[in-house]
């Protein structure tokens, strides 16, 4: 049986193919458009899906698109109805495009599909599961077990912003739902908003935020007290209520109304691209502490009304790592899973599942030898050394190729032990937002102008964004407190204290910029401000190649892990294939590109005439 996934429209279009019991293959729009997010129909990705699986259109059981628009739809008309006559300008800019493509999507994905191969129309089977269904499928049909909670948090999905279902074999029953307008996701965003960055693009920044905030400090207590007694009432159960006199979402352009939150904190609305104070730091934490306490008290009710001691997390919420930290640590659960692609993207993944388990009544076979059903979550192109040598020749690269893997490996660990940054892409891309060793820029997590180096003349974003371990997973209790693994990057946990290095008595309180480049512990690059790090444990069985580099660098230097950041450049998606690989190589300070066994060293190439071009072609984020 053939299923083919679909979310597109609102953003982080994708799409998914499940063949019988098996994923073979998942990739978002945005990485060969090369728009950030795209919202549009993933045509490109369709078309990767059926050539990975050899397949046509007209040889699939069923297109599943990741939730049901009627009732979004519904969800819509009754909220502006409900705050009439507000929101008429947002209401009369929404109305055109539902009634002419939404509201019609069938008529739409044909139209689209068309444009992916020729087709039988009256072949085609649509599906339509609800976006909570989605994404709840995502997280648990791929995790290793037969029976969990499942915890779905984000935005909004048709009405509901929250819910927890019960897993079991191949079934999932939904057993409790938050609803719209009241959501800690879009509470969440509204912060991202109020702070100066971009919603649904920049809660993660926010994220690396809030650990500059002083946790003892009078204004942290003052914020946290503010939101709880204004914002947001919070129930035993984990269910939240917001207070829509402050927010402009439901019904309004945008997501708060900045006036009534500047009176209220007493701070104005961040300006993009300004400068940072101590005050954002400190509303960063708040609302991170906030969110936190929910997520716990949801898990919770999850334990109490499931019984399981598994849980499945999914939904935007589930990408804030330092949340999912705190909550394994409370061992509310012995075990939790937390899908890769855990937002609007892994909804295609999840409306296939939905559709081959629950609509189709298929057997859920569990491999207990593997550590889930996402292949490690390398779900998406590769390309051939002829594919490569392709793209070099093309821009007249000088570079070299190494006989064999090894000795690429054995080049790199040289490169990295002597302060190079290196770009690295290797086998099939990533799916999700994470990069996980094959499309990722990596360095030495002990030097320590690294994380300086690689924020402004690689990445060209924000000085205060951390940056994420690679670290051996067999390794990894040497340098954190982790419990279990963490092969998705979707967990902050502490860094040893073995390794950390005596701080001021003062520290918490220091500001922002002091704070930044202070070393605090053996790994400077890769511990946060508040000894914290994102960990991805690194795992020979489902990546054997970006396994050997790591391994190869810690038997030159006795260093179990690298740094690893996403090969873009800011507001660029992901590098998908070598030609976006080498755009990205010359347009930054890059020292090596390493594509499959060619490596390719900066210096020795010929002029790149646009490489300080690219902030015109890429939306800052």
């Amino acid at each position: 049986m053939n299923i083919l996934g679909i979310s597109a429209f609102y953003h982080d279009s994708a799409a998914a193919l499940v063949q019988n019991d098996e994923v073979i293959a998942a990739a978002q729009e945005e990485r060969f458009t090369r728009k950030k997010q795209d919202a549009s129909f993933p045509v490109n990705a369709v078309k990767y899906c059926l050539e990975e699986a050899g397949l046509t259109l007209d040889e699939l059981d069923a297109i599943v698109f990741y939730d049901k628009p009627l009732l979004k739809f519904e969800r819509l008309l009754e909220t502006y109805y409900g705050y009439s006559p507000k929101g008429i300008r947002s209401f009369l800019s929404s109305m055109p495009v539902w009634l002419k493509e939404k509201m019609f999507l069938k008529r739409l994905m044909h139209q689209e599909l068309e444009k992916v191969e020729p087709y039988n129309k009256k072949k085609v089977k649509f599906l339509f599961p609800e976006h909570h269904l989605s994404h709840a499928a995502s997280a648990f049909y791929p995790s290793p077990f037969e029976d969990a909670a499942i915890l779905t948090i984000d935005g909004v999905g048709e009405w509901a912003t929250a819910s927890i279902a019960h897993g079991k074999r191949n079934k999932i029953e939904v057993l409790k739902e938050l609803h719209f307008p009241h959501s800690l996701g879009l509470l969440y965003s509204a912060f991202t908003y109020y702070l100066g960055f971009k919603v649904n693009s920049g809660e993660y920044k926010l994220m690396g935020l809030a650990p500059y905030g002083d946790p003892n400090s009078e204004e942290v207590q003052r914020f946290v007290k503010i939101i709880k007694e204004d914002l947001i009432d919070i129930k035993e159960d984990g269910s939240i209520w917001l207070n829509q006199a402050y927010f402009n979402y439901a019904t309004g352009l945008r997501m708060i109304n900045d006036k009534k939150w500047e009176k209220l904190f007493g701070v104005p609305t961040r300006k993009k691209e300004s400068d940072f104070e101590q005050v954002h730091c400190n509303l960063g934490l708040a609302i991170q502490i906030i969110t936190e306490e929910v997520v716990i008290l949801m898990a919770k009710e999850a334990k109490k009304i499931t019984g399981s001691s598994n849980l499945c997390l999914a939904g935007g919420v589930a990408l804030n790592c330092v949340s999912n930290g705190k909550l394994i640590n409370t061992n509310i659960f012995e075990n939790v899973y937390i899908q890769p692609a855990a937002g609007d993207a892994g909804g295609a993944l999840g409306a296939a599942q939905a559709a081959y388990y629950i609509s189709f009544d298929n057997e859920r076979n569990i491999d207990k030898s593997k550590q889930d059903a996402m292949k490690g979550s390398y779900l998406g192109c590769e390309f051939s050394d002829k594919e490569i040598e392709t793209t070099l020749k093309k821009y007249k690269a000088t570079f070299t190729k190494q006989n064999t893997f090894s000795k690429a490996c054995k080049n790199t660990a040289e490169y990295l032990d002597k302060g190079q940054i290196i770009g690295w892409f290797q086998g099939r891309m990533e799916f999700g937002p994470r990069a996980l060793g094959n499309r990722s820029i990596i360095g030495d997590p002990r030097n320590t102008e690294m994380q300086k180096k690689l924020n402004l003349k690689i990445k060209y974003r924000e000085s205060f964004r951390p940056f994420a371990p690679s670290v051996l997973a067999e390794d990894a209790e040497k340098y954190f407190n982790i419990k279990g693994i963490s092969p998705y990057m979707l967990t902050v946990q502490p860094v040893k204290e073995s390794i950390r290095k005596e701080m001021s008595n003062n520290y918490v309180s220091l500001p922002m910029k002091e704070k930044l480049y202070q070393q605090r512990s053996t790994l400077p690059s890769i511990t946060h401000v508040d000894f914290s790090a994102r960990i991805q444990t690194v795992h020979k069985e489902t990546n054997p190649k970006y396994w050997e580099l790591i391994n190869t660098f810690k038997q030159k230097t006795g260093c179990s892990l690298v740094i690893n950041t996403s090969f873009n450049v800011r507001g660029e998606p992901i590098v998908c294939d070598p030609e976006d690989a080498y755009r990205c190589f010359m347009r930054t300070e890059m020292d090596y590109l390493v594509l499959n066994n060619y490596i390719l060293k900066k210096e020795d190439q010929p002029n790149w005439t646009e490489k300080d071009h690219w902030q015109e072609e890429f939306v800052l984020d």
